[in-house]
């Protein structure tokens, strides 16, 4: 039982400092290190939502304990795949704006001041 709260726990705070990344920094590159956070938090929720105290892997002949629930883990697989693709199109958009401003600052591409 302790493992579960262990994993819970973990995913809560990985998503929290990936929330704290995108709103307190300005540069774009550490907003999408924000975002992979939180996504790391919420593939790790999935995963650990899927564990089974004293189950085993799916596989045939089941043991006493049950098994594991495979479809959380096979979702996040997918999601990985699916997050590493956004994260390098969303590092690709921030070279482009980097060589049409001149800076990855949020500040200073919206043009405000203060």
């Amino acid at each position: 039982m302790e493992m579960m709260f262990l994993g819970y726990g973990s995913a809560i705070a990985v998503f929290c400092i990936g929330i704290y990344t995108i709103v307190t920094k300005k540069n774009l590159f550490k907003t999408v290190v924000g975002l992979s956070l939180m996504e790391g938090g919420v593939l790790l929720f999935m995963v650990t939502s899927g564990f089974v105290p004293g189950g085993g892997a799916p596989l045939l002949p089941l043991g006493p304990g049950g098994s594991v629930n495979p479809l959380p883990h096979s979702f996040t697989l997918t999601a990985i795949v699916i997050g590493a693709s956004d994260v390098a199109l969303a590092l690709a958009f921030i070279i482009k704006i980097h060589r049409h401003y001149g800076t990855v600052d949020i500040d200073k591409i919206r043009g405000l001041r203060g």
